[in-house]
C-alpha cells in the first residue's frame, strides 16, 4: 500500500498519530528531501530507510517504487512540508498506483492554502486553488487571465526570489477594470474598485505572518521595501458578480440594440432567441429590445 502521509508546515505539534503509526510500521519512505525528512524522524526518534521522491527524478523512480509495492512492500509517501501530491509529484505516483492496482490511502494533516484561506476571511465556500504560477507563458497567461473575472476566492503559492515578479504579473488582471455600481446599477467608470488580497508565511511557526492589503499594487510597494522572506501563500478575492454583471451591461450598453441584435443574428440565432439573448446581456426585458426595435 501507499501512504499519502501529511507532515507539519511548521508547528511540529501538528503532525498526527495516525502518521506516526504510518511511518513507524512501512518498509521504507519516499521523502521529496531526505535531508529534512531526517529532522522530523528523528524528533519524533523514528529509524526508517528513506529513499528521495522528487521532481527531478519522479519518472525514473515512479514506477520502482510501483515495482515494489506490487512485490508486497508498504510505503509512505512525504512531501517536504504539507499534504503529499499538492503542488508536488505525488500525484504521478497515485495515477499510476491506481493503474497498476496498488492501494492507495491518505493520512490528511497540516496544508498551506487551507490553512492560509481560513485566515484570511474570505469567501471559503467556493474557491481554485492554482499552486505555483507556470513559469511557462502560455500557461502562465492562461492562469491569470482567469483571475480577470473570476468570483471564487483563487489562492497561489510563491517562492520569496519569484513573489515580486508574479505580484508585477498579477497586478495588470487583478487591479484591472471593475467598477462600483449604485443602487440603480449604474457604473461610475472614474471609481474603479480594487480587489483585496492576503499574504501568509510562516504558517503554524511562531512567528507566523499575515497581512490583509487593499490592492496588489500596495501589496508590490510593501514587498519593495525590504527584500521578501519565506514562502508565501497568496489569498485573492473574487470578483463581486453584481460588479460583473454592471461591467457586462455597460460594455453591451455601447451598442446600439440593432447593433447587439446583429451580433447574435449573424451567429445564426432566430429573432426571437436573439432578443432573448440581447435582453439578458443588458439586464433588461426581452419586451423592452422588442420595443426599442419598433421604436427605431
Amino acid at each position: 500500500m501507499l501512504y499519502l502521509c501529511a507532515t507539519p508546515i511548521g508547528n511540529l505539534g501538528d503532525i498526527s498519530e495516525r502518521v506516526l503509526d504510518a511511518l513507524r510500521s512501512v518498509d521504507v519512505i519516499a521523502a521529496e528531501d531526505t535531508r529534512q525528512t531526517i529532522k522530523l524522524l528523528n524528533h519524533f526518534d523514528i529509524k526508517k530507510q528513506m529513499i528521495a521522491y522528487h521532481e527531478h527524478n519522479r519518472y525514473e523512480m515512479t514506477p520502482v517504487l510501483v515495482e515494489r509495492m506490487l512485490d508486497g512492500e508498504d510505503i509512505a509517501l512525504v512531501t517536504d512540508a504539507g499534504t503529499p501530491a499538492i503542488s508536488d509529484p505525488g500525484e504521478d505516483l497515485v495515477r499510476e498506483c491506481r493503474k497498476a492496482g496498488v492501494a492507495v490511502t491518505s493520512l490528511p494533516g497540516a496544508t498551506a492554502f487551507t490553512t492560509a484561506l481560513t485566515l484570511s476571511g474570505m469567501s471559503a465556500r467556493r474557491f481554485t486553488f492554482e499552486g505555483f504560477l507556470p513559469q511557462d507563458k502560455k500557461e502562465q497567461k492562461q492562469v491569470l487571465e482567469r483571475l480577470k473575472d473570476t468570483t471564487v476566492t483563487t489562492i497561489f503559492y510563491e517562492a520569496p526570489h519569484r513573489i515580486i515578479k508574479t505580484l508585477e504579473l498579477m497586478k495588470q488582471y487583478v487591479d484591472g477594470p471593475v467598477f462600483e455600481a449604485n443602487d440603480n446599477g449604474d457604473v461610475d467608470e472614474n471609481n474603479p474598485k480594487k480587489r483585496s488580497l492576503v499574504i501568509c508565511k510562516e504558517l503554524t511557526k511562531k512567528h507566523e505572518w499575515s497581512m490583509q492589503f487593499d490592492s496588489v499594487e500596495s501589496a508590490l510597494a510593501y514587498f519593495r521595501k525590504d527584500e521578501p522572506k519565506g514562502e508565501f501563500v497568496i489569498v485573492i478575492e473574487g470578483c463581486d458578480e453584481e460588479e460583473l454583471k454592471a461591467k457586462e451591461i455597460a460594455a453591451w450598453s455601447e451598442l446600439s440594440i440593432e447593433e447587439h441584435m446583429d451580433v447574435y443574428l449573424s451567429q445564426g440565432m432566430d429573432k426571437k432567441e436573439a432578443m432573448k439573448a440581447v435582453a439578458k446581456d443588458r439586464g433588461v426585458s426581452k419586451r423592452d429590445v422588442y420595443q426599442a426595435l419598433l421604436n427605431n
